[in-house]
């Protein structure tokens, strides 16, 4: 067998090579042009359910992503259109507590770039920090504490992709936060503006760990989101992230934290949430 049948056998060899190989496999069954795309967190995957003329990928379908075990996490890739325009929505996402790595769980933002995508929304179930938050609120990312205790840019830098050493000055859009912060005042939602803490997780913090955070400066706490805006801005992408405040953090409050509550505050939150992202969509693929 010579060397390049080889090659072929193992498959590709780059995360490059992986990401457009994951390309080809969306494209054989949509051709859609996309700009923008979505990752919905848990429990708040209701908005790909609306997406119409949908194409829809289980992970496991799409060489590289990995399957999500998560509940609240569909694990399904859905390509459609948001009344004309069309965009790509994740229904869920794969965590690093899973088991995968920061490369891992960022894979699908790398695919996004090579399919055309200019503009990311990232969204995430998130705990308080900030006492003045209480569930059910939604806060815009202003910016974000990478407490995670790796980057998903670590290792071998491939130029195709972006620079060796990107600058994080603005990683979430102000323009988009704008948007964001418009289109909910016009709803009548009190849109908050905050800094996200990521964490490794997958237990809950301890309330000596959420007073760490709120002296550090953050306003809320999860375990996503943070990676993947790395990994958009080392491509260029623009980036809007929006939290859904699901429950207080550890020792705000007497009772235990649970993912039960997580997903019955994304269950009330549905349809408002669902409607923020309806009317934001079409402005920030501008």
């Amino acid at each position: 067998m010579s060397l390049t049948q080889m090659a072929a056998k193992l498959g590709p060899s780059t995360l490059y090579e992986r990401a457009e190989q994951a390309v080809r496999a969306i494209r054989s069954r949509s051709e859609a042009e996309v700009s923008v795309a979505l990752i919905l967190g848990s429990g708040l995957g209701a908005f790909a359910d609306e997406l119409q003329e949908a194409t829809v990928f289980p992970y496991p379908e799409i060489p590289g992503f990995g399957a999500s075990t998560v509940q609240g996490h569909a694990g399904k890739l859905v390509i459609g259109k948001a009344g004309a325009m069309p965009l790509a929505a994740m229904q869920g996402r794969v965590h690093f507590y899973e088991g995968y790595s920061l490369s891992e769980v960022t894979f699908p933002i790398r695919v996004f770039k090579l399919l055309g995508v200019r503009t990311l929304v990232l969204t995430n179930a998130a705990g308080a920090v900030n006492v003045e938050f209480q569930p059910g609120a939604l806060m815009v990312i202003a910016d974000h504490l990478n407490l995670i205790g790796d980057s998903p840019l670590r290792g071998p830098n491939d130029e195709r992709f972006g620079p060796r050493f990107p600058d994080l000055t603005e990683v979430y859009s102000r323009d988009l936060q704008e948007i964001v912060i418009e289109e909910a005042r016009g709803m009548g939602i009190e849109m908050r503006r905050g800094i996200y803490a990521a964490l490794a997780g997958p237990s809950y913090e301890t309330p000596a760990e959420i007073r760490m955070i709120r002296t550090l400066g953050a306003d809320a706490v999860g375990m996503s989101t943070v990676p993947e805006a790395i990994v958009a801005r080392h491509m260029g992408m623009k980036v809007i992230g929006i939290s859904c405040i699901s429950n207080l953090a550890a020792g705000l409050t007497d009772r235990p934290v649970n993912h039960q509550e997580v997903m019955e505050t994304g269950e009330r939150v549905k349809a408002e949430f669902t409607e923020l992202l309806r009317r934001v969509i079409p402005r920030v693929s501008q």
